[in-house]
Parts: structure tokens; C-alpha cells; sequence
């Protein structure tokens, strides 16, 4: 049973699903906790995350009590002349022992969230995201037509009732409920494909392509960034997702197919002139 349906992390979870939408899909002022998980990785993560936080805390209050008791128990007035122990083996053993166990307890659920997010389900989608100083470029790989998407200027932003730093002119449009791959790559220097609440985060390295994986629990419109320091606009390099119906996605496929084909048509018209 998930960490997360205990304690807090129930009454977190509980608000979080009370209020998901694309209200939510983004970042909010003074928020405390994760964005509200929309994928099986999202939510394997902050179910480990939970578990750390009772671990953490049953350990701070047990440093905590045990400088309280020694601060009482063995102060001047308290205890005038002072113990003379030198070697305590039980207690050796004890204070060697249980950091043990607790890293056990920690690595084992640590490597299952590892393979998991490793391990790449066959795709219904399969897109590449390459970065670039300072925009990104998507390429839906079996629809074999990609396209730029740049960030908005506050101006613009503003106009589109988008988010400041968020908004793009292009956003990637993807179907809810499908296994999407992302392979990341870079052109210039390293990228960071990040979407937090698919649990998303991967270098766009050059010379190289890494590989990811999501699937969306619900539609809406959500937000990332490069999470890589890439160079003096790197805070201008938003991410936009919108997740869709699948017959709202097969329709902007078939649309996309036609615009973004005639953008590249008519990129490379002047080099086909250049060279004549």
C-alpha cells in the first residue's frame, strides 16, 4: 500500500485531487509540496519522498529528545562528577547497526523508483526534444514532422492568458492515458528536459540521446523548464504540454502535419535559392 495514503501525505493528496486541473498544473505562490502528480512516475516519487520525510523526522526527534535528556540528565548541577566510561560495546554496536538497517529500509524502495522510471514501456508516442541556446525543438518522430517552440516575452504572455516565463508559441500536444517516450538531446551545450508532474527530468546532452518515459493520468496544460544552467537566457526556456483526448490529438496531428510542413517547406526555400 502507498506511503502516501498515510498521515499527511493523505491530507495533502486528498486537496491535491480535490483541486487537480490545469489550475494546478503549474507552480503556485508559497506552495509547500510537489505539483500534483499526473503520472505512475509522479506518484511512485512522492510516495518515496513520504517515506523519507517519516524517516527523517522519527530521526530528528530522536537526536532531538537525546540532547534534551543528556543536557538534563548530565549537567553540572545534575550530575557533579562526571562518568568516566570509556567503551560501551553494546552501544557501539547499537549506533553501527541501526544506520544500517535504515539505509537498507531506504535503498531498497530507492532502486525499485530507479528501474521503474528506467524501464521504458512500448510507446504510443514517441517524441525527441532537442535543446537549444535558448528554445526548444520537437520532433514527433513517427508523424515525422517537427517544429520550434520559443518562450513568450512577458508582452505576449500576457496577451495569450499564459503564465509569465511559462507560455511558449508552440506547445507539444500529447494524448492522455498513452505511454509517451521522450528521447532528449542537444545542440549546442546541456539541456534539462524537466516536467514536474510527470516526474520528468532528463539531460539534452550533444552528441548523445537519453531517453524517457510518462503517461498522463488527466488532460490539461502543464509546465516545465531546462533545468540545466545553459547560458545567459537559460531562465527564457519554458516547457508547455498539453494533454489532450486522443481524438484531440489525432485532429493537431493531422493539422500539425500541415503547418509545420509548410514552415519547413518554406525554411528551406532560400537555401534552395542560395544554391541556384
Amino acid at each position: 500500500m502507498s506511503w502516501r495514503k498515510f498521515g499527511i501525505g493523505a491530507g495533502v493528496a486528498a486537496m491535491v485531487t480535490a483541486w487537480a486541473g490545469t489550475a494546478l498544473a503549474l507552480p503556485q505562490n508559497w506552495g509547500t509540496t510537489f505539483q500534483a502528480a499526473n503520472s505512475p512516475v509522479m506518484e511512485r516519487i512522492e510516495s518515496f519522498h513520504t517515506l523519507l520525510l517519516y524517516i527523517i523526522t522519527a530521526i530528528s526527534l530522536f537526536v532531538l529528545a537525546l540532547l534534551v535528556w543528556i543536557v538534563v540528565r548530565y549537567n553540572q548541577r545534575a550530575n557533579p562528577v562526571p562518568s568516566k566510561t570509556h567503551h560501551n560495546t553494546l552501544l557501539e554496536v547499537v549506533w553501527t547497526v541501526i544506520p544500517v538497517i535504515i539505509l537498507v529500509i531506504i535503498a531498497v524502495p530507492s532502486f525499485r523508483l530507479l528501474y521503474f522510471e528506467a524501464g521504458i514501456p512500448k510507446p504510443d508516442v514517441v517524441i525527441k526534444a532537442i535543446g537549444k541556446q535558448w528554445y526548444w525543438t520537437y520532433e514527433y518522430t513517427d508523424a515525422k514532422f517537427q517544429f520550434d517552440s520559443l518562450g513568450l516575452d512577458d508582452a505576449k504572455a500576457k496577451a495569450a492568458g499564459e503564465p509569465r516565463l511559462l507560455g511558449v508559441d508552440n506547445p507539444i500536444v500529447l494524448p492522455v492515458g498513452k505511454v509517451i517516450e521522450v528521447d532528449t538531446a542537444g545542440a549546442d551545450v546541456i539541456h534539462s528536459w524537466a516536467l514536474p508532474e510527470m516526474g520528468v527530468k532528463m539531460d539534452a546532452v550533444p552528441g548523445r540521446i537519453n531517453h524517457t518515459w510518462f503517461k498522463a493520468d488527466r488532460v490539461g496544460t502543464y509546465y516545465g523548464e531546462c533545468s540545466e544552467l545553459c547560458g545567459a537566457r537559460h531562465a527564457f526556456m519554458p516547457i508547455e504540454v498539453k494533454i489532450v483526448t486522443q481524438a484531440e490529438y489525432e485532429s493537431w496531428l493531422a493539422a500539425g502535419k500541415k503547418k509545420f510542413s509548410a514552415i519547413a517547406d518554406s525554411d528551406e526555400a532560400p537555401a534552395r535559392l542560395a544554391s541556384k
